[in-house]
């Protein structure tokens, strides 16, 4: 059927996505722990001090949390309570992964997209740039990741949402 053709596309579209990107930021935490032991060196070692390094440790990690959440959960890696999902076979995991999705994840996430568009509009208007002297004056760039973040999850959610939906149709998506 042509309907679930289309949706294994996207599917595996979404799915590649995350993991590249996935894969691509995590290098990101080598940067933080490297510039982490510079600003310490530097500080404690020869009582310097740059605020836009330690500015780049705070772009980093926000950079690598907000483009790795779809890489997070595509592979089922956030924080879940779980009372009754153990216990539930395969058709009972895809309707509470599908109505989580649909009644929980997109709405969080289009509101983040919503509230968040003008916070980003108005520093992209001024160039928003750090407020210490000599930080980092990208902070713009850095407040433009909230929304992507929230596309980028929520298309994520949308394929996980498809998967749960095909398994209780009786038609598993291949990996």
């Amino acid at each position: 059927m042509v309907f679930w053709k289309i949706i294994a596309a996207f599917v595996r579209g979404v799915d590649g996505l995350s993991d590249w990107l996935g894969r691509t930021v995590a290098w990101l935490s080598l940067g933080m722990v490297a510039i982490t032991f510079l600003v310490v060196v530097l500080r404690y070692g020869f009582g310097l001090g740059w605020i836009a390094l330690q500015e780049s440790v705070v772009y980093l990690h926000a950079t690598l949390f907000l483009l790795a959440a779809a890489y997070t959960l595509k592979h089922d890696a956030h924080v879940r309570v779980d009372i009754f999902y153990q216990r539930l076979g395969p058709v009972g995991r895809a309707w509470i992964d599908l109505l989580g999705t649909w009644l929980l994840l997109v709405p969080v996430c289009a509101f983040i997209a919503w509230i968040s568009w003008d916070y980003v509009a108005a520093a992209w208007a001024v160039k928003e740039a750090s407020r210490e002297a000599g930080g980092l004056p990208a902070v713009f760039l850095l407040k433009s990741l909230i929304p992507l973040f929230a596309v980028l999850l929520a298309l994520q959610g949308l394929a996980q949402g498809f998967k749960a939906l095909a398994v209780i149709a009786g038609r598993p998506l291949e990996a």
